[in-house]
């Protein structure tokens, strides 16, 4: 295998983002005091906070901002008297507590920790991708986290990358690879720093954008083969 350094997404690549959040929203809006069906509630707060994300990706808003507008938005929607500001911090010391692992997960990280090193990259608040990685069980195979948080920069920008990679224990970039699920992230920002990209696409998605990646998987039990394939390439 020619690559030493393995970056990875963590939400949705590693960790099912989507699980963990219905959960910890369905669990908060517990904590406040709703009941009956959040159905269509987390639908419009899901859109939301999307929006907002690939705001902040552009750097249009700051992420302290994020954190609550998403929920202030979703409760003025559907006309609820609901703390924002408290939903948000019960959300997010819930999700720490709600970590579901995508399939193979760990026995990746684990191979792949013992070829070379494995790094996580994400846009996520830093102390709370810390916890949920602890709780994972992934954190023992992981070498280093960076987080947009710390950085100031957000995928794909490439000083992000730059900071990330400052952070292994060696780069190289034709060493290198990202494996991620969102190509508007992390794929493009692979593509712009100059480094090879693994796109883990489960739900067999079109590729639509500007983004290139080296190659594609459906399961995090194609990824190791896929990564022998480009090194006899």
């Amino acid at each position: 295998m020619k690559h030493t350094l393995f970056l990875f997404d963590l939400d949705d690549t590693l960790l099912d983002f989507k699980a963990s959040e219905q959960r910890s929203f369905a669990l908060t809006l517990g904590e406040l005091g709703m009941r009956g069906d959040i159905d269509a509630l987390f639908a419009d707060y899901q859109a939301i906070n999307l929006a907002l994300w690939k705001s902040f990706e552009s750097g249009a808003v700051s992420k302290d901002f994020l954190k609550v507008e998403r929920f202030r938005k979703a409760f003025a929607q559907h006309g609820l008297d609901l703390d924002p500001e408290a939903a948000s911090r019960l959300y997010l010391e819930s999700l720490s507590n709600t970590v579901v692992l995508i399939d193979g997960a760990v026995r990746l990280c684990a191979t792949l920790a013992a070829i070379g090193e494995v790094g996580i990259i994400t846009n996520g608040v830093e102390h709370i991708q810390k916890r949920r990685i602890a709780s994972s069980g992934l954190g023992e195979h992981i070498s280093f986290v960076a987080t947009s948080e710390a950085c100031g920069h957000a995928k794909p920008d490439s000083r992000f990358f730059a900071y990330t990679t400052a952070m292994a224990r060696a780069f190289a970039s034709h060493e290198t690879i990202i494996v991620g699920d969102r190509l508007d992230a992390d794929i493009l920002g692979a593509n712009r720093f100059g480094i090879e990209s693994c796109w883990f696409n489960p739900d067999r998605l079109a590729n639509a954008s500007a983004a290139v990646p080296t190659c594609e998987v459906h399961t995090l039990h194609d990824v190791v083969p896929a990564l022998r394939s480009l090194a006899a390439a």
